[in-house]
């Protein structure tokens, strides 16, 4: 009767995982739970590319740095410095017009420079020459246990690490008169090339667990940390106290916050969600343990164009000059801050964006191609079987480059975007509806999810050419102006 009933339960559980396609993990010390929530993501497309970085930290410290107020959404900087001054680490440089509580302060002690303005006096980059020693603007230490919520938020403000905590919907800086529902921190990233978190954070647990208590005051919820199921992972992450944790397993964008969000906390009109990634609560941790704005972060220099791929220990906003020179190979190159999918084109001489942790080199497409996609190609990346690549068995790797392939065509196709949108969201419905800038559309498809990079996928593989993530993007800016 016994091994009846056990059998009996035993089908049931197995009937259960696999009608919702969830994976059972055992208890792991220090989770809140004694069964972790995993979630199978089957949409995505993972693309292999030459050029992943060795597991080698090189100390690289340079002389030129840049605060890029182009890197955040929705401000409008007012400077608090000019050309000639000094500043310290963690010095006030500029300030949010709109909310003057939120500014941004020097990663590194020295003299500005440059304040660089683009077209129609938009500022694009405040310059710094650092100093040979970082000179630090000294902060309170403190433990977050000790301090609520309304302390935490006045440190991160003074110091200038507020910017590091974002919100959905939008993807802005988190307004901090707001209480969230919930916080994310995603462990793990699916892009083409980027840095493996585990590597980066293994050994600085303090940090971690100091950062973790801090934001965890931010927020009434839960503090989720989400997890890649297919790997072993840092006690870093897996000793953490005071997190939910989530378990995903599935290709790109399962890294992206928004397709975690959106499968285990969704987001409705109303609602707020803040988010942050794993460097940003080491920063974080830093400010309460050391009194400072240490601003030191690990990237990763990758991509086919790049002799020697390799993690790098530098301070944010970085130049790359002295990453670069003499670890490149020779031709037309494009270099891109973040990854080949929501990266930004920056110079030869430019400098890392505020919120990347990447640098990646690939071959510029600024050349014609003999007969264009009649030609078999063998080595060359194609989701539609356009080529014969597809015929080959196995993981293979891809020396890709920013040729389009064909120019802008009618925006007509139909069922493309969603083999590979892992969301419960019609992609083409939503980009149609901000294109015409229906706001109602807008809200019931799914807007207050969404954020551009979650549908780089779509923008990559979409034959129609168009830019799928500015559309994306100008739909957020319009909504949000049209909400406040």
């Amino acid at each position: 009767m016994r091994i009846n009933i056990f059998l009996l339960t035993l089908t049931l559980l197995l009937i259960f995982q696999k009608r919702f396609q969830l994976t059972i993990y055992p208890y792991r010390r220090n989770t809140i739970s004694y069964m972790a929530k995993a979630i199978k993501i089957k949409k995505g497309l993972d693309i292999n590319l030459y050029g992943v970085a060795e597991k080698i930290i090189v100390e690289k410290a340079t002389t030129h740095y840049a605060l890029k107020p182009t890197d955040f959404n929705g401000v409008f900087p007012k400077l608090l410095v000019k050309e000639g001054d000094k500043v310290k680490a963690g010095s006030p440089v500029y300030f949010d017009k709109y909310r003057e509580n939120i500014i941004f302060t020097s990663p590194v002690s020295g003299e500005i420079t440059e304040v660089k303005r683009g077209r129609k006096r938009v500022m694009e980059e405040i310059r710094i020459k650092a100093d040979e020693e970082i000179a630090y603007l000294e902060f309170e230490k403190a433990n977050p246990n000790d301090l609520d919520g309304n302390e935490i938020k006045k440190r991160l403000l003074e110091s200038g690490l507020w910017p590091l905590i974002r919100q959905r919907p939008y993807s802005i800086i988190a307004n901090p008169d707001d209480t969230p529902k919930a916080i994310f921190i995603s462990g793990f990233d699916t892009a083409p090339l980027a840095p493996d978190n585990d590597f980066i954070v293994h050994g600085h647990g303090d940090l971690f667990q100091t950062g973790i208590n801090a934001i965890s005051k931010l927020t009434n919820g839960k503090v989720h940390l989400n997890l890649f199921a297919d790997e072993q992972h840092s006690a870093v992450f897996t000793n953490s106290k005071g997190v939910q944790f989530n378990y995903f397993t599935g290709p790109h964008p399962t890294g992206n916050i928004g397709v975690q969000i959106h499968h285990i906390d969704p987001i409705n009109k109303g609602d707020t969600v803040w988010y942050l990634y794993p460097q940003d609560v080491l920063t974080i941790g830093r400010l309460f343990l050391e009194g400072r704005y240490n601003a030191t972060k690990v990237i990763a220099l990758t991509g086919s164009e790049v002799l020697k791929p390799r993690y790098y220990r530098v301070i944010a906003g970085t130049s790359i000059t002295e990453l670069i020179t003499g670890n490149l190979n020779e031709g037309n190159l494009r270099f891109i801050s973040g990854n080949v999918f929501t990266g930004k084109r920056i110079e030869r001489n430019g400098y890392i964006g505020f919120y990347d942790t990447q640098v990646t080199v690939i071959l510029e497409g600024n050349y014609p191609e003999f007969v264009g996609w009649a030609m078999p190609r063998f080595k060359k990346f194609s989701v539609s079987r356009s080529y014969f690549s597809w015929l080959q068995p196995g993981k293979r790797k891809y020396r890709l480059d920013t040729n389009l392939n064909g120019g802008v065509r009618a925006f007509v196709m139909s069922g493309e975007f969603e083999k590979y949108f892992p969301m419960n969201i019609y992609p083409v419905h939503l980009i149609k509806a901000i294109l015409v800038k229906d706001i109602d559309l807008m809200e019931n498809l799914g807007i207050y999810e969404v954020d551009e990079e979650d549908f780089a996928l779509c923008e990559f593989i979409d034959t129609s050419k168009i830019d799928v993530q500015a559309i994306v993007r100008n739909g957020l800016d319009y909504i949000r102006k049209e909400m406040s």
